[in-house]
């Protein structure tokens, strides 16, 4: 029987609210440093929580290739296809330094909102006496919408276009699940690597709740409304939490085999020692039930071949919700008893889609630099979520494994766990 093929982590990129970059995004969570605030770019004045994790001085035509492609991207593309790039650069790979047959990409995705911009023009034509006139929609938008239009909002996009630029030929996916997204694609992407089928995959996520289109189409009911103290309104397991936060962001890594890193001599910088995808029904006005996620916890840790002694900290969804932390912190207590917690959200929102890249690129940082960094807002111990939260300082100390967990609102939970290098 063949052995086993082990999967690595050899590229971390970053596009986040704290930061942009692996090194600057896991300063600032090493740090305490949240990017949640009053939004700029995307503003929505009487909006009732017009804050976020927005991203700043992010300049796309740093990382995309070709620049021309620009023009056919929407901004959570780019910042898409920007982490892929620092990923693939920390990796040491260029187009072509692979055979385009063996190399593949997975994003997780979303939905992605048209920007007012594109669309002034067409929508100016169809008023008449301040009244919007439906019947003239059809010819204003034929006439005044760019034809390519649609290319810079489909979903699938973020994965053909570090697919065409990087001549990853093989796999290629999309998954669009809500929060689960990243976790899912890195799944497939390891499956993939584990069959043979490629040496290497750039897995990765990317979203935005922030766009203004995306907070009037999402609306308000689960954010938090702590206007005047918007880095204070993630509050993960915190009892005195109101409500999530949005944000955008993106992040991705390149997965390879060891034997594949190993021959071109790549750092290691983790290796994915498990995942799961768990689903149980849950009661009507719940998000999910803590019984999927005491599941999802108990496969990755069969799939992993650990044990919840062997688990050093976990990454947690931890979106500062009531039920959806305390039901995610039961089954943390439940699985894996006194287990350090981190919730990276307290920093950064939620930003979707991309949320589980950005954690997997967490827990890879934790285990390379053997630190623990600290959740944000976290005054209160909340009964309802009898965890070990690290809040304060980041806690140092040598990590063996790190679980990540995910959960979107439809019932379904993932968890992938990585271990040192």
């Amino acid at each position: 029987m063949a052995e086993p093929v082990e999967v690595v982590i050899t590229g971390l990129g970053v596009v986040a609210p704290t930061g942009i970059g692996a090194p600057k995004f896991w300063n600032a969570l090493v740090h305490g440093q949240s990017g949640i605030s009053p939004l700029v770019q995307f503003s929505a004045p009487g909006f009732p929580a017009n804050f976020g994790g927005e991203i700043r001085d992010f300049d796309p035509k740093i990382y995309v290739k070709p620049r021309k492609s620009l023009k056919v991207m929407c901004r959570e593309i780019q910042t898409g296809f920007s982490a892929a790039a620092m990923a693939m650069e920390q990796a040491g790979l260029e187009p072509g330094s692979v055979d385009p047959e063996r190399l593949g990409v997975v994003y997780g995705s979303e939905m992605f909102f048209s920007n007012y911009d594109d669309m002034i023009s067409a929508y100016s034509r169809c008023l008449r006496d301040g009244e919007f006139q439906f019947e003239n929609w059809g010819d204003a938008f034929t006439s005044e919408i760019n034809p390519l239009w649609m290319l810079k909002y489909l979903p699938n996009m973020p994965a053909c276009h570090v697919g065409i630029y990087y001549d990853g030929r093989g796999h290629n996916n999309t998954i669009c699940s809500d929060s689960i997204s990243s976790h899912v694609a890195l799944s497939e992407g390891v499956a993939q690597i584990r069959r043979g089928h490629v040496d290497a995959m750039i897995v990765g996520g990317t979203g935005s709740r922030v766009a203004i289109n995306a907070l009037m189409f999402r609306g308000d009911e689960l954010l938090s409304r702590r206007i005047f103290e918007p880095d204070k309104a993630s509050r993960p397991f915190d009892k005195d939490r109101d409500g999530s936060v949005h944000g955008e962001g993106a992040a991705a890594l390149v997965l390879e085999s060891r034997a594949s890193a190993e021959a071109r001599g790549a750092e290691i910088l983790a290796i994915v020692a498990g995942d799961a995808n768990r689903y149980a029904a849950a009661e009507k006005g719940d998000p999910f039930a803590t019984s999927a996620v005491a599941n999802s916890i108990t496969a990755v840790l069969a799939d992993a071949q650990l044990s919840a002694a062997d688990v050093s900290a976990v990454v947690a969804n931890g979106v500062s919700m009531r039920k959806d932390d305390a039901y995610e912190a039961a089954a943390i207590a439940a699985t894996l008893g006194d287990v350090p917690v981190t919730a990276p959200k307290s920093m950064t929102g939620h930003i979707g889609a991309g949320c589980g890249a950005l954690d997997l690129v967490t827990a890879t940082m934790m285990l390379h630099e053997s630190l623990i960094p600290p959740t944000l807002n976290y005054e209160t111990p909340d009964p309802a979520c009898p965890i070990n939260v690290i809040t304060g300082e980041a806690r140092a100390g040598t990590l063996n494994s790190v679980v990540c967990l995910a959960q979107n609102r439809t019932g379904q939970v993932t968890a992938v766990a990585l271990k040192h290098a």
